[in-house]
């Protein structure tokens, strides 16, 4: 739901991120079945066929980019994900159950075509506690050497993008698609390395 969302944004954008570097790369994680199917999916959701497929076009994309360091979470479509982009960069990823998704408790398994942000599953986060945790998940990994790629979830980057003040564009929530996020003074902005041909954005 729309109002949910909008307050994910404005709980997030209360809390700005400040990195010291002066850019940053972020991909989301591969598409998995889950994703295809619009499911709340639990940690262990494994990258799909076109998952695998998309994190290997990325991991071409980004091999050429000056990374010195891959964070990530440590739920399973992330960190396979993770470990192919890292393969063709040289680096050891580091993963984090911070930068976990949102845990959406007994939603799990269920439809998530109807995704309400501001909802309080049972067994789950709320909407407040998920922001938190994750606004404290990307400061942390911005600190490690820089450049910084983080590899993580859609969630993830609804609050990144809302803590540096960035419009919202969904045109940026696609399963692995690299992302160049890019500050100039203040003022932070984000684009896109590669398109893929899904389109997909469902999240979680």
């Amino acid at each position: 739901m729309q109002d949910g969302l909008a307050r994910l944004i404005e709980l997030a954008a209360a809390l700005p991120l400040l990195p010291a570097c002066n850019h940053f790369y972020f991909l989301r994680h591969g598409q998995t079945a889950g994703n295809a199917q619009r499911i709340f999916q639990a940690v262990d959701a494994p990258l799909s066929t076109l998952g695998l497929q998309q994190a290997a076009r990325a991991a071409e994309r980004l091999a050429g980019e000056p990374i010195r360091s891959v964070v990530c979470s440590d739920a399973r479509r992330a960190f396979d994900t993770a470990h192919t982009v890292a393969a063709g960069l040289g680096i050891a990823p580091l993963h984090f159950e911070s930068l976990r998704e949102r845990n959406f408790g007994a939603l799990i398994g269920t439809s998530s075509a109807e995704l309400d942000w501001a909802c309080e599953p049972e067994g789950g986060e709320t909407l407040a506690e998920f922001v938190l945790r994750k606004r404290a998940a990307l400061e942390a990994a911005l600190a490690h050497p820089a450049p910084v790629l983080i590899v993580a979830h859609g969630g993830s980057l609804h609050v990144l993008v809302a803590a540096l003040g960035i419009a919202p564009e969904r045109s940026v929530l696609g399963n692995a698609q690299p992302l160049r996020f890019e500050r100039s003074g203040p003022t932070w902005t984000v684009r896109p390395l590669l398109h893929h041909s899904d389109g997909g954005a469902a999240l979680a």
